[in-house]
């Protein structure tokens, strides 16, 4: 069996003392120890090749559960060789490369639907048989499913994100694991488990600890260049998630500006009072406001500010409107649901999207008319990481300060139930929830040792193969 094939890793060690390291440099450079199978390949192993102990059973059994538990405890991706079609090497690798720079606990594992695989306890048992703690996607045939232990992702999170990702990609389970992949390593904490950082072994020989007393030559170095490029990735994580922030945002203020013309208001036209007035200043200066804090934005978390004005600006023009039209001045209510660009919503109807719950959002008048009439609404739509446009609320957990900013201040208890069910509700969990972070969680959420063995929640594992996501259903309904 293989595996996609990875970059060597290597373990960081702990820095010794001055009298250890001239004892450790002072060991004879004969006595390094290779294992003969690597010293007549002439390399260190891969980081996603099985470990040797289970070379021989790869041999023999061409695959299979401890297989495949092997292989994941030494490196993100597993696929089973009789599966190579579904996810070639080249992709495996390229997607393994992309959990181990997030650093997150990501399992993925590409299985034929055969009888070693048994669909009702495969989750329970590969992470039995894995050990550690994690988020683990499986492909098994041409079905897709993920499970999480609860202190990773909670259960409800996974279930929204399989969820999105078969509705995102019909058919198609490959797409849909690389889809629920991505936000994945997005929405867990940072927490790389400790044995991807190469192969261990049960003793140290005196070449190893020569290495080791080298390393205190290095250590210094070393654990500045890690931090420096931990520092460096998380800095372009974010100026892209900016970036597409900032494509959303500017076409809210384009479409403020240009509503801001429609009204055609001018200070001194007959009829015109103090406090039209002053809510056409009022309109001016958040629309001046919003570009300015656009421009100073520097992180993601800060376009809640830039939402937040427009939301005010926007209640500024319809009180305004009104106040001109001679009707009566509209209640201070979240923007339209669909897109906050309607304006302040003017009713509450219940809706639910597509193979969702039914909750209860606030609309504008257009939008209650349409869904009366059973039309769809006039959603929002934004640009995916993969390309695709999509309504905001399932286009990922990047556009949670954007929502925030509209409607997590009036009022913080209306977001959790506003995007019930939907990929951007499974991010408004935390600290992130109204739009003070980035709905990416950059902290280490692991609480002790990655490693738990057989002593975790099986309830977070439980059911069935396709028991798990959606909504309403799995595989097959």
């Amino acid at each position: 069996m293989k595996v996609a094939p990875g970059r060597p890793r290597h373990r960081t060690a702990p820095a010794l003392t001055a009298a250890s390291a001239a004892l450790l440099l002072a060991a004879p450079a004969g006595a390094v120890a290779v294992p003969a199978a690597h010293a007549a390949a002439g390399h260190p192993p891969g980081a996603y090749e099985a470990p040797p102990a289970a070379a021989g059973s790869v041999a023999r059994d061409g695959g299979g559960l401890q297989a495949a538990a092997d292989a994941l405890s030494k490196g993100p991706v597993y696929v089973d060789p009789r599966a190579a079609d579904q996810l070639p090497a080249g992709q495996a690798d390229a997607l393994a490369k992309d959990i181990e720079g997030a650093g997150k606990p990501v399992f993925v594992a590409v299985l034929p639907a055969t009888s070693e695989y048994p669909p009702a306890t495969l989750f329970e048992d590969l992470r039995t048989r894995v050990g550690i703690k994690g988020v683990y996607a499986v492909q098994l045939g041409d079905r897709f499913d993920a499970r999480a232990d609860g202190d990773v992702l909670s259960r409800e999170s996974v279930r929204h994100l399989v969820g999105a990702a078969q509705r995102a990609h019909p058919g198609d389970a490959t797409a849909q694991l690389k889809d629920f992949t991505a936000q994945a390593t997005k929405q867990v904490g940072k927490g790389r488990p400790e044995s991807w950082q190469g192969p261990g072994g049960a003793g140290i020989s005196s070449g190893a600890l020569v290495g080791l007393g080298a390393l205190v030559v290095l250590g210094a170095g070393g654990a500045y260049t890690v931090h420096r490029r931990a520092k460096r990735r998380r800095e372009a994580e974010e100026q892209a998630a900016l970036d597409s922030l900032r494509v959303v945002v500017d076409e809210d203020i384009t479409a403020y500006g240009e509503e801001l013309d429609r009204l055609d208001f001018r200070p001194g036209e007959p009829g015109a009072d103090d406090a039209m007035r002053a809510d056409y200043a009022h309109a001016l200066d958040a629309y001046e406001n919003a570009k300015q804090a656009m421009v100073r934005a520097r992180r993601p978390e800060d376009v809640r500010a830039v939402t937040e004005v427009l939301e005010d600006g926007r209640f500024a023009l319809a009180t305004l409107a009104a106040r001109r039209e001679d009707r009566p001045l509209p209640e201070r209510r979240p923007p339209c649901f669909f897109d906050p660009r309607h304006g302040p919503s003017v009713a509450d109807v219940r809706w639910a999207p597509v193979g969702g719950t039914e909750r209860t959002v606030p609309v504008c008048a257009a939008d209650q008319a349409r869904l009366a009439d059973g039309q769809e609404p006039m959603a929002r739509t934004v640009r995916t990481p993969y390309g695709e446009d999509r309504p905001y609320w399932d286009a990922g957990p990047v556009y949670a300060p954007w929502a925030g900013g509209y409607y997590g201040a009036l009022g913080g208890g209306l977001l959790p139930g506003l995007f019930l069910g939907t990929l951007l509700g499974s991010s408004m969990t935390g600290p992130a929830a109204y739009g003070w972070g980035d709905g990416v969680g950059h902290g280490d959420q692991f609480g002790g040792s990655d490693y738990s063995g057989g002593d975790f929640d099986s309830g977070d594992f439980g059911g069935g193969f396709g028991d798990g996501g959606g909504f309403g259903g799995g595989f097959g309904d």
